[in-house]
């Protein structure tokens, strides 16, 4: 049975799919990255993506005998302000949607799948060693100002992550600095470092979230940019984030002195 993985930008596709062929499970990869070489080594193919031209990408995957669809990386939502980019099933879809949040415009896509005759599958299971543990998890331990701020900012992330338009919030001396919308961590995180130099970023998962898609995940890259915006401490939610490159990240955390924990809500 061949899987598609549905590729974006970040190193999370990546990852799988590596893992899928260290165990002979090669996928096919329908990718949406601007670069995709970094992927094919991995692929049973690679198939460009260069707009959401769904129904098309679907009857491909019918005709390579696709019964299970896995979907990573960052894919901008700002893609729905460009229906020249879209098909009419994906118009289609953007229009029956009554709000346009992270969570209904993921659901929906995946139902679209659904209806189509694919199974969404999910990849913990591939990546479960992956999972945050709560507690320290790379770097110093964090300051009594930093803890203040973490604990300050899960009380702000529980109140605003239901509402589904991000997964972080950024604290600083119990100011909310930044948080996280359509443009996603990495640019949430720079937006804070323009405001201020100092801060502690909180990233959690909205309870409910469908585990098969948009789990947080971080990696050496989130740690470039926090030390690049002058964030001093980064909390995620254990069991439920994923720390890609682990021995690579907790030498950025090192050489950045930076503090990562897990957090538990």
């Amino acid at each position: 049975m061949a899987v598609a993985l549905i590729a974006g930008e970040g190193d999370l596709p990546e990852e799988m799919a590596r893992r899928m062929a260290l165990k002979g499970e090669k996928p096919l990869i329908y990718s949406m990255r601007e670069d995709s070489g970094s992927l094919t080594s991995y692929a049973d193919d690679v198939i460009p993506v260069f707009r959401a031209d769904m129904a098309s990408a679907l009857r491909d995957m019918a005709s390579r005998g696709v019964r299970q669809i896995m979907l990573a990386g960052l894919v901008s939502k700002t893609l729905m302000f460009r229906p020249e980019m879209m098909d009419d099933a994906a118009r289609q879809l953007i229009a029956s949607l009554k709000t346009r949040d992270d969570h209904a415009l993921l659901g929906r896509i995946v139902d679209f799948f659904e209806k189509s005759g694919f199974e969404v599958i999910g990849y913990t299971d591939i990546l479960s060693d992956l999972l945050a543990k709560p507690g320290p998890i790379a770097g110093r331990a964090p300051s009594d100002e930093e803890s203040a701020d973490v604990e300050y900012g899960i009380g702000i992330a529980k109140a605003v992550i239901p509402l589904s338009f991000g997964q972080s919030v950024i604290v600083n001396g119990r100011a909310v600095v930044a948080v996280e919308a359509m443009e996603g961590t990495d640019a949430a995180i720079l937006r804070a470092g323009s405001l201020c130099r100092r801060g502690v970023l909180v990233k959690m998962m909205r309870q409910g979230q469908d585990p098969r898609f948009d789990i947080p995940v971080v990696g050496p890259k989130t740690l470039s940019l926090m030390k690049k915006a002058g964030l001093t401490c980064l909390a995620v939610q254990s069991g439920w984030t994923l720390v890609l490159s682990p021995e690579k990240f907790a030498a950025e955390a090192a050489e950045h002195d930076l503090s990562v924990v897990g957090i538990d809500y």
